[in-house]
């Protein structure tokens, strides 16, 4: 008896993690069930996910471990890394990230459970760090606009040749001039983006561009090898020749040289990784885009905006629908959907916790020391291939065979050209000692005695690396928000105070259809900040990386048994971008077996604008698929479709369970469709969140899929980003994945480009879905999946006889996600979908996706880690707005005012003396019982819009506005 009552213990550790994953508890589960009229739930999985894509068994994972057994062995994963001392540079350094910023955002809930900033009134915390963002972009690139962020420093290039094409109506040519110094990783990625547009690329010395017939140029500032060159005559020579021209420059040089803007650049771009951010074997990292006002209207991904709201106060917003292009579906030139904006917020603290003088200081000293370094080389006679410098140098004619032997021995990692020269970036954590072992490994024995830092005849010499063109006049972050916060006590309340601002899963369930936002549970974020992981280099030696390895090989081997393919690519660091490898694997493997002249891609009406968006980025045509009355695809349409195009059919883009919520039983049937006229299956992972561990997209006839981690696999929506989206391929498409010319992967073609600036894309957040499918484990992740489809059913129900359904299946239940139709309350009352949205805020809830898939709806996705009281909460509350229509309906209220087209209400209404609204002020801010108990107050009223699209401004506005 003993025995077993010791097994049974062991059992419920191993279930705990579950337990604590999932909301509702076995009564919660009984009661929700009955109120379907179902006896259990393998009733509502049978009447939900058609019988003929089961997966019918359990899957082949190990059995869940405890959280402490997962922290356990992952550590032991992590210890096999050798984190060496890294002067590789290429784009990656290593940096301090300060405390009170690693402590209380990186590592704070209130800042990476958040959501994209779609609703403003609740956002205002994230949208002030974000703009900051931008105005530390500007003023160090001497830019008029900045973005929010894109994915890292090599797909922003990508973004900037792009641009650079569609603005530029001067040239008809269709080539790009790239200097043979950029970083090889942003070139790579360049390369394989211009080959699905259709462009040439020229890769030359810089020097060779006044004589280049393109449309536009990428140059590199420091060049790669640490070169410091004035780019000032260059870009006014490709201006004269109508060339628009983009530079990619290291952010923590641009303190002390002379701004590109001033220089003449159209555009600039960077990765802002040094401000603070952790290497992590490549990410995640906040790129940065910064161009023109001219060019405003064209610029890829978010930008932060300065609008007010209904009482005129000074508030921030997404400005310009974001400026996401896949809006303009297959017109498209990017697909982006995302940034990293938890990444950005962390660079621009960096320079607020600094500010100019802070940012001087390190810089200053990253480059004397540098100076140092070559000054006392080259008085050993040791040549450079350069005379100028910032933080790098590359040494020529030298022995790297025994610098490589002696760097080794002390564990330091440099860089080594193929032609035998050996390079070293210098970075804000070298030490005066460092530089002295740096000595000993660059020259041994053969150069004599060694140099030391403290010598005397070197320091005097070591004059500036930096042309006295090049230097910086120009001042910097002069903002008062640069300035103000300078102890450690106003360091913490500013972050606390914008914190304060914000709705994030902290507070309350986030409904969003599509987008699954989930326990991010600390034992899953933890190992992030190991410095195992948190300081790795992407382009470390491969024998250095071996936790690395094997902890990206153990979830990739999960993730391969969860869909059902036969390999994994962990190169894509965003779902959109996941969309885009996929579908250039397809492209690159029928082009191999001879039908590269396949481009039809086939793609439902109710797909995500991001999906026809990346076919056109793979150089393919759309075709649109209609769908029935109930949401479902046209059969026939699809039939009739893919037999007109059967010649030059590529693929089809699927999304399962379709975007309308629902499991749509002919899936089989369209896949075999399209592999009968010799096409390939994409079937998106949005919503992959349903199908763990009932059934694979592998198995029922996909090709490939993209997997959101940061959707199904709990990697935290970080307030917009980061994410990743690695894709699973059928066993034929493997060798068509991206492979990455510095970090080489095995069984790729060689000539496949990669679409990433790392190897595994934003490696360092990978851990936090290996420890979510370790400790759930196969009987875990199969409960998860029943219990989001439980509660979404259970939502549907509750609501249904306030608001219709849009789209049920055909046993009348939905997937994991519902579809309530806004549009007749809209007739009735004049009520919007966007009323319901922001008075939801006065209830404590951010809204649901707002009129997607389909204008003037909402659609609502719970989650499997919501419990059955905050579900009912949110249907309570969802309950009381309809009361709320049903009196504007009846005349109690104006259609003009009412509470739900003041909503939301903040204290400055409470405070109102000229109070002359027909409801009460406690209606308006305490709309119920659970308010009272616990009110998040929206920081400001509702945002117009229009005023900030008509006068843009994405500069920080005086402290005085805010104070007022």
């Amino acid at each position: 008896m003993a025995l077993d009552n010791r097994r049974l213990a062991e059992l419920a550790a191993h279930d705990a993690f579950i337990q604590r994953h999932n909301g509702p508890g076995a009564d919660d589960v009984a009661a929700m069930l009955a109120s379907l009229d179902m006896d259990s739930m393998d009733t509502l999985i049978d009447r939900t996910v058609p019988a003929d894509i089961r997966l019918g068994r359990e899957l082949d994972l190990d059995p869940p471990r405890t959280e402490a057994e997962a922290l356990d062995y992952l550590m032991r994963i992590a210890r096999q890394n050798r984190v060496f001392r890294s002067y590789i540079g290429q784009g990656y350094h290593d940096t301090h990230l300060p405390p009170v910023i690693q402590r209380n955002v990186l590592e704070n809930p209130g800042w990476y459970t958040a959501y994209t900033p779609y609703q403003p009134e609740i956002a205002q915390g994230r949208l002030e760090g974000l703009l900051n963002f931008q105005q530390m972009v500007m003023d160090l690139t001497g830019m008029e606009l900045a973005n929010a962020s894109l994915l890292d420093e090599a797909t922003a290039a990508a973004e900037a040749m792009a641009l650079c094409k569609r603005a530029n109506k001067k040239s008809k040519s269709d080539t790009f001039f790239v200097a043979d110094d950029v970083l090889p990783q942003t070139l790579d990625v360049v390369r394989t983006r211009a080959a699905w547009f259709g462009f040439e690329l020229l890769v030359a010395p810089a020097d060779e561009l006044a004589d280049a017939d393109v449309f536009g140029a990428l140059l590199q500032y420091p060049g790669q090898s640490g070169q410091v060159r004035n780019l000032g005559p260059l870009l006014e020579s490709a201006r004269q020749q109508g060339i628009m021209t983009c530079v990619a420059a290291d952010i923590m040089s641009l303190v002390l040289l002379k701004e590109p803007g001033s220089l003449g650049a159209d555009i600039v771009v960077g990765n802002s990784q040094r401000f603070g951010v952790p290497m992590g074997y490549g990410g995640p990292h906040a790129a940065f885009f910064a161009t023109t006002d001219k060019l405003k209207r064209s610029i890829p991904g978010r930008i932060i905006g300065v609008s007010q709201d209904s009482r005129g106060t000074t508030a921030l917003r997404m400005a310009m629908q974001t400026r996401e292009q896949h809006i303009r579906r297959e017109k498209a030139t990017s697909n982006i959907c995302t940034a990293q904006a938890l990444l950005a917020n962390i660079a621009g603290f960096y320079a607020v916790y600094h500010g100019a003088e802070g940012l001087r200081t390190i810089a200053h000293r990253i480059h004397r020391l540098t100076t140092i370094l070559a000054t006392g080389l080259t008085e050993k006679g040791v040549r450079l291939a350069h005379d100028s410098w910032f933080d790098t140098l590359r040494l020529t004619g030298v022995d790297a065979g025994k610098i490589h032997g002696r760097s080794m021995a002390h564990e330091i990692n440099l860089r080594y050209f193929d032609n035998g020269d050996v390079g070293l970036s210098i970075d804000e954590t070298t030490t005066a000692h460092d530089l002295d072992v740096l000595f000993d490994v660059l020259l041994g024995d053969e150069h004599g005695q060694s140099v030391s830092v403290l010598d005397e005849k070197v320091v005097a010499k070591a004059t500036s690396g930096i042309p006295a063109a090049c230097r910086r006049e120009s001042t910097f972050l002069e903002h008062p928000t640069f300035h103000r916060y300078r102890s450690e006590t106003e360091m913490l309340r500013y972050l606390k105070r914008l914190e304060n601002k914000d709705l994030s899963l902290v507070h309350a369930m986030i409904p969003l259809g599509s987008c699954t936002m989930k326990l991010n549970a600390t034992s899953e974020m933890i190992p992030i900040t190991w410095p195992e992981f948190a300081r790795m280099h992407p382009f470390a030696p491969r024998d250095q990386v071996a936790g690395y390895r094997q902890m990206i090989d153990e979830l990739a081997a999960f993730l391969v048994e969860l869909t059902g393919y036969d390999h994994v690519s962990m190169q894509p660091n965003s779902g959109a971008q996941g969309e885009y490898a996929g579908l250039v694997a397809i492209r690159r493997y029928q082009a191999a077996v001879g039908e590269g002249h396949r481009d039809i891609c086939l793609i439902p009406s109710s797909a995500h604008g991001t999906n026809p968006a990346s076919a056109a980025m793979a150089h393919m045509k759309v075709v649109v698929v209609e769908c029935d009355a109930d949401g479902n695809i046209d059969a026939e349409d699809l039939r009739r479709k893919a037999e007109q195009h059967s010649d030059s059919l590529s693929a089809i883009m699927l999304t399962y369970p379709s975007t309308h919520g629902v499991f749509e039983a002919g899936v089989r049937e369209a896949c075999d469709i399209v592999h009968a006229h010799g096409g390939q299956v994409y079937i998106d992972g949005a919503n992959m969140n349903a199908q763990v561990g009932l059934t694979r997209p592998g198995d029922f006839g996909g090709d490939v899929s993209h997997l959101n981690l940061h959707k199904t696999f709990c990697i935290p929506h970080g307030g917009g980003g980061p994410g990743m989206g690695p894709i699973g391929v059928r066993a034929h498409l493997a060798p068509y994945v991206s492979n990455h010319v510095v970090t080489p992967i095995e069984g790729v073609e060689p000539g496949c480009g990669a679409v990433s600036a790392a190897a595994y894309g934003s490696a360092s957040i990978l851990p936090i879905s290996w420890a979510y499918i370790k400790m759930m484990g196969a009987t875990g992740l199969r409960r998860a999946t029943e219990l989001a489809i439980l509660n979404a059913n259970y939502i549907a129900k509750r609501l249904e006889e306030y608001y219709p359904v849009l789209y049920k299946g055909d046993n009348g239940t939905v997937a994991h996600e519902c579809i309530i139709d806004i549009r007749p309350l809209k007739v009735s009352s004049g009520i919007s979908e966007e009323d319901i949205a922001k008075r939801l805020m006065d209830y404590g809830f951010h809204a649901p996706t707002m009129s997607f898939p389909v204008p003037g709806t909402l659609m609502i996705e719970p989650t499997e880690s919501e419990s059955r009281y905050e579900i009912d909460r949110f249907c309570d509350a969802m309950i009381g707005i309809r009361d709320e229509i049903t009196r504007v309906e009846n005349g109690d209220w104006p259609a003009n005012d009412n509470p739900l087209v003041h909503a939301p209400h903040t204290m400055a209404d409470l405070m109102d003396a000229d109070w002359t609204r027909p409801y009460s002020r406690e209606l308006g801010a305490f709309p119920s019982e659970a308010v009272k108990a616990a009110k998040q107050w929206p920081a400001v009223n509702r945002v117009d819009n229009v005023l900030g699209d008509r006068q843009l401004i994405c500069s920080c506005p005086s402290i005085d506005e805010y104070r007022d």
